[in-house]
Parts: structure tokens; sequence; C-alpha cells
């Protein structure tokens, strides 16, 4: 076992005490209510674990897949929920609503999507760019949750490219607009998930923003590199996507490391089965039997990363329709084997750095407030 260096102190995001300084990051298809209480289940309940991303435009519209979406369990507290939004006015009544209905205790704002379809649109990492737009939709969310004390916070990348850059601008914009932490994904939105994450870009951030927490985000794939990020760049907390697909125990061992406590050894592959079956379960309770099934598919090869599996029994895994099934399949692994040394390689999406497709003279103004065309449209989760 390892042992973390020194605990690290709580977060405090308006009223709430986070602690660990710990935030699970919306994940479209993937942090449904299922896979939040499965993380919670292995962390901490006052760390932080936000739902798929939410399209303001959408909660205006009370589309029924998205009010599905923000569906919360009986004991989730506080409840996160991520928004996405281009129009000031649609993110302010959107709030309005969240607030109003008691929805959510913490709102974070989407600015860091690199999505071909999002950032076509202007939204996504593109929209930080308009500096004075990206103002007011900040303004708009916190002014309409501030009556009911939710606080909003803001997540966004480094920039669009190389030459765009436009972390520190956004960090002090949403700082002076009321934002109560920021979270920066230190890649640009042309690096996508490829390359390394910039953690130098943090520690500017940080620098820049000296009022409210600074939160990292980018390559952290085991407690280790979470505790290397808040010695070499001195945020407050840590945001973690990918390094948790298929290692919801992860957050078990983010709670030890920030606690100066021994980092707990990865589960051998019985522990895994169990795990991989009590997500099955919570899947079938939220959406069913057949359609949460259909969902879990896509975790098999994360669960399972590292481990020698036979393809067979892995093809198999991968179709998995029933929970009866589910447990024929995972009873058929050797449940003695080790955790494999190789897990916290990177897992989940990398692809390729591009060039990022912008709305036509997007560039030529960043002052310009007028709201993208069509870019509300989206539909809620990416």
């Amino acid at each position: 076992m390892s042992t973390a260096l020194h605990a690290t102190k709580p977060l405090k995001i308006g009223r709430h005490l986070v602690d660990p300084a710990v935030v699970l990051a919306p994940m479209a298809g993937i942090t449904n209510v299922a896979f939040r209480q499965l993380c919670r289940e292995f962390g901490s309940p006052t760390s932080l674990y936000v739902c798929e991303m939410i399209t303001a435009r959408a909660i205006v519209e009370r589309d029924s897949k998205t009010m599905q979406m923000i569906t919360f369990g009986e004991d989730e507290r506080p409840r996160s929920m991520q928004l996405y939004g281009v129009d000031p006015k649609s993110m302010a009544e959107a709030t309005r609503i969240i607030v109003g209905e008691d929805r959510a205790d913490h709102i974070d704002m989407n600015f860091g999507c690199p999505v071909p379809k999002v950032t076509r649109k202007g939204g996504g990492a593109a929209l930080p760019y308009k500096r004075q737009l990206f103002r007011q939709i900040v303004r708009a969310a916190v002014r309409a949750a501030e009556p009911a004390g939710v606080p909003v916070t803001v997540k966004f990348r480094i920039g669009i490219d190389d030459d765009h850059l436009t972390y520190l601008d956004a960090g002090r914009i949403a700082e002076d607009e009321g934002a109560q932490a920021v979270a920066l994904h230190a890649r640009t939105a042309a690096q996508r998930y490829s390359g390394q994450a910039d953690w130098s870009a943090i520690a500017r951030l940080k620098e820049a923003v000296t009022s409210v927490p600074v939160l990292g985000n980018g390559d952290i794939f085991s407690a280790r590199d979470a505790l290397d990020m808040v010695a070499k760049t001195g945020c407050d907390g840590v945001v973690v996507g990918r390094g948790c697909l298929g290692r919801p125990w992860l957050f078990g061992e983010l709670q030890a490391a920030f606690r100066g406590e021994p980092i707990p050894e990865g589960p051998r592959l019985g522990q895994v089965a169990s795990i991989l079956r009590r997500h099955g379960a919570l899947l079938a309770d939220f959406l069913g039997e057949d359609k949460g099934l259909r969902d879990l598919r896509k975790h098999m090869a994360w669960y399972l990363k590292g481990f020698p599996v036979g393809a067979e029994l892995r093809r198999s895994l991968a179709m998995v329709s029933t929970l009866a099934e589910l447990d024929d399949l995972v009873g058929r692994l050797d449940p003695t084997l080790e955790f494999p040394d190789n897990a916290d390689e990177p897992r989940g999406r990398q692809g390729s750095p591009g060039k990022v497709v912008l709305p036509e003279g997007w560039l030529d103004d960043p002052e310009d407030a007028t709201v993208p065309v069509g870019a509300d449209e989206l539909h809620s989760g990416g």
C-alpha cells in the first residue's frame, strides 16, 4: 500500500462543505443516478457527483428525456447538476425552474465541451472567447440561483487552441460575476482528449483567481495523480472524469489519499465482479432491466481492463441483456486474479487533436455578445 503525503483541506462551495475536495465530472451516457450512487458508495457522500450535462433550453421546454435525466437518489445530497446554455435568457429561466422547484443544490456551468456539434454553433469550449456573452450567461445563472442560496460553479478549458487561450479571462469573469468555484480541464478544445493535460495552466489560473476555489481536471487516473496535481498546481480540489470509468472505487482511494490515510490496493477480479453486478442492478432499477443492462455493456471493457479474461467471455459480457445472464457470466470470472499493474493507464476516449469547428466569423470580435443561432437546441447529455 502507498501512503498519501499529507491530508488536503475540504472545499467550501457556497453553503456546501465538499470533503474530500473531489468532484465526479459529468460525462454523457455515464453519470446517471446509478453510476453516481455507485461512486458515492465507495467515496464520501459529501464529495460532489455531477449528473450528465443538461441543456437549459430542454429544462425550459420540460423535455421528457431531460426531466428523467435530472433524477437524483433519495439520499443524494448535495444534488449537483451541470447546465449547458448559450443564451442568458434561457439560462436564467432554466435556473429559476431548477431552484424554484428544488431540483438541485448546486449548478455547474459547462463551457468545456469540445465536440464539433457543440463548438460549430458557438457553444461549449468555443463560448468563453466571446467574453461579454460569457459574462452575461454566468451572471444570469448566478443571479437566478442566488435567492435560493444555490451556488453556481463554472467549468472551462484552456481555450479554443494554442492561439486562442481563454481560461484566465474566463476565470476572472466567473469570479467577478459571483461563481463560487471554477474548474479547468487543462486542455484546449483542439486537443479534445488527446495528448497530455497542461497542469501548469491550472497553477496559473490559481494565481489569477484568488477569492474562490480553483479545481483541476485532466489526466487523473489514480489517487497518486490527484495528489500530484494538488502538489504541483496548488489547486483546491480535483475533478475526475475518465479515470473512474470501470473504477467507481477510485473515489474510495481518493478519499483515503486526501485524508492522509493509506491508499487501498485495487480489488481482485472477484470484487470487481461484485461491483459490476451492483452497477447492473442499479441501472436496472433506474432504466428497467432491458435498457439498464444494455447501458451496462459499454462499461464492460473498462471494468475488465488489464485483467486476463478470455475473448469469448468478454464478448458475452459486452452483449449481456438480463441480470440472470449477468450473474452467470460474472460467475465465470476468476475471483482470485489480482488487480493489474497497468490499470492506472488512460481509459475512455482519447482520439486525436483536430481543428475546432466554429461558426463563421466567430473569432472576429471577442466582445460581440450576440447569442449563437441554434446552439440552444442541443439535446441534454451532450
